[in-house]
């Protein structure tokens, strides 16, 4: 990826600081954008008249790392709950994309990378409002995939099981509750940023030129294992 003009919506903390310090590792040319920016790399995704300021002429690869993590029951949830996990999790990354394509289709060898939960594909109870609005993105990569195939831009998601971020701090905040959510993980251990920042790294670089409308389970044998 040495040279490349990388764009990471999000790259401020979590998995978008850990795939920020990979990339950065490797030589690519980063433009790092979120709500806690200064400047022009602050921006909020859900505002519908957000603009992105100073974005490279060409864009090689764009990686949208907000989201949510928001357990309820579904009786619990309201129409707005969903209506606010659409908003930062697939609305945000259309409005992204939509300003962005212009110049992913100048690169020539474009990488899009999204996120989605392992939560679409395998039943969760509470989860109604994430996995929805995952599942939102898990189509939204498959039909852009296809469209933007012609320009040579590459789009894929990653579906993470739980990950060590603030995000879920909720979910681990005990010692308790942190070994019970390993002993669910077939590998005994719930992800580290790093886990997922390795992947996303392989599909933005070249060795991933033939990858495109796939889902990355990188879960810890979560989706797949009994």
């Amino acid at each position: 990826m040495k040279g490349k003009n990388i764009v990471i919506i999000g790259g401020n903390s979590g998995i978008g600081k850990a795939v920020a310090a990979l990339a950065e590792n490797s030589g690519t040319n980063l433009f790092l954008y979120s709500r806690s920016g200064e400047g022009n790399q602050q921006v909020d995704v859900t505002d519908e008249g957000m603009e992105f300021m100073d974005l490279p002429e060409v864009i090689d690869g764009l990686v949208y790392c907000p989201g949510s993590i928001n357990l309820k029951p579904f009786h619990r949830i309201t129409v707005e709950d969903f209506q606010s996990e659409m908003d930062i999790n697939f609305f945000g990354a259309v409005r992204t994309l939509q300003a962005c394509m212009k110049n992913l289709k100048k690169s020539g060898s474009a990488s899009v990378v999204l996120y989605s939960t392992v939560a679409v594909q395998t039943g969760m109870g509470f989860h109604a409002g994430i996995a929805s609005a995952k599942g939102a993105i898990e189509g939204l990569v498959r039909s852009l995939a296809a469209e933007w195939a012609p320009n040579h831009i590459r789009v894929n998601a990653i579906a993470p099981s739980l990950t060590d971020t603030l995000l879920a701090n909720q979910l681990i905040s005990t010692d308790e509750k942190r070994v019970a959510s390993e002993k669910r993980h077939p590998l005994g251990r719930i992800g580290k940023p790093e886990d997922i920042a390795e992947a996303t790294c392989f599909l933005l670089d070249e060795k991933s030129s033939w990858v495109t409308g796939q889902i990355l389970h990188v879960d810890g044998g979560m989706s797949s294992l009994k």
